[in-house]
C-alpha cells in the first residue's frame, strides 16, 4: 500500500477519503496518518498533505478548486491584478462547506474538483468575473507559453459578444502589459505593428504609422539604473532615425490610462493624424 501522504501528493495535494480508499488505503491508515500529522484533515472526508498550498487547502475546505487570479499565478500566467479574496470553482452543483469565510464562490459547468482548476476553465471564469481586459491579457500570456489546450473550444464557450477577444489575441505578446496596451489601442481604432526590429535601436514593442514607437515598461524588466540608461540610449537612437518614442510604465497604463491615451493621440496629431 502506498503511504497516504505520497498518494495524496500524486493526486495534487488534496483528495477525498473515498478516492483514497478506492486506491487501497483503509480508513484506519488515514486516521493514523492524521494523528501523526503526516496528512491533514481539511474537512470531513477530505485530506491534504502539510506541504499543499494554503490556497488549495482553503479552496478544498470551501468545497472546490482554486480559480481566477490565484489560479493564473499557479499556472504561471500573467494576470492584471490579484483578487483580494480567494475565488473557488465549485463546478455546476457544488456545495459551500465553510461556515464563514472570505472566499468567492463560482458555479460554472463541470464536476467539482480539488486543487487548481484547469487553465482553460480558469480563463472562462476570469472573463465572467473580471471582464475583457483581464481575460485578454491572461489569454495572450497563456498563448505565448502554449498552455491553452484548445483555443477553438475556449472561444466556443465564451459569449458570442466576447469571441472577438480570442480572434484578436496573438501568440507573441511579450508581456501582459503589452497585451493590455494593444487591446485598448484597438478599441480606440489605432492600428499598430507589434514587436518590430529597428536597425540601430533593437526590437520595440509597437510602432504606429511607421514613426511613433510605443514601449510598455513592466517593472520586472525595467528596474535599475543600467536598464534606465539603456532605454534612454535606445530612445535617442530612435530619435536620430526620425522616430518619436513614448514610454509608459505599469502604473500609467493600468491606473492612469487617460494620460496615456491623450499622449498617444496628441503624438499622432503631430505626425499628421496617422491611425
Amino acid at each position: 500500500m502506498l503511504p497516504p501522504a505520497h498518494l495524496i501528493e500524486r493526486l495534487g495535494g488534496v483528495a477525498r477519503g473515498s478516492l483514497l480508499q478506492r486506491y487501497g488505503v483503509p480508513r484506519h491508515a488515514l486516521a493514523d496518518a492524521v494523528s501523526t500529522r503526516r496528512i491533514l484533515r481539511v474537512r470531513q472526508g477530505v485530506f491534504a498533505t502539510p506541504q499543499t498550498s494554503a490556497a488549495i487547502v482553503t479552496a478544498a475546505a470551501h468545497g472546490g478548486a482554486v480559480t481566477c487570479t490565484a489560479a493564473l499565478r499557479m499556472h504561471g500566467v500573467w494576470c492584471l491584478e490579484d483578487d483580494p479574496e480567494l475565488h473557488v470553482w465549485l463546478g455546476a452543483k457544488g456545495r459551500v462547506h465553510h461556515v464563514a469565510c472570505d472566499c468567492v464562490s463560482h458555479w460554472h459547468a463541470g464536476a467539482t474538483v480539488f486543487g487548481v482548476a484547469p487553465l482553460d476553465e480558469v480563463l472562462l471564469h476570469l472573463y465572467r468575473c473580471r471582464g475583457d481586459e483581464a481575460f485578454f491579457s491572461a489569454l495572450e500570456s497563456a498563448l505565448r507559453q502554449r498552455k491553452v489546450t484548445s483555443l477553438a473550444r475556449l472561444r466556443s464557450k465564451l459569449p458570442a459578444s466576447a469571441r472577438w477577444l480570442v480572434d484578436l489575441a496573438r501568440t507573441d505578446a511579450d508581456s501582459g502589459l503589452e497585451s493590455l496596451l494593444r487591446l485598448r489601442l484597438h478599441i480606440l481604432g489605432i492600428r499598430l505593428e507589434c514587436q518590430i526590429s529597428i536597425t540601430g535601436v533593437g526590437r520595440v514593442d509597437f510602432v504606429i504609422g511607421g514613426r511613433l514607437i510605443l514601449e510598455a515598461d513592466g517593472a520586472e524588466h525595467h528596474d535599475g539604473r543600467a536598464a534606465r540608461h539603456r532605454d534612454l540610449r535606445r530612445d535617442a537612437a530612435a530619435s536620430a532615425l526620425g522616430y518619436e518614442s513614448l514610454r509608459f510604465d505599469y502604473a500609467l497604463i493600468v491606473r492612469d490610462w487617460p494620460v496615456v491615451s491623450a499622449a498617444i493621440v496628441s503624438a499622432l496629431v503631430r505626425m499628421g493624424g496617422t491611425r
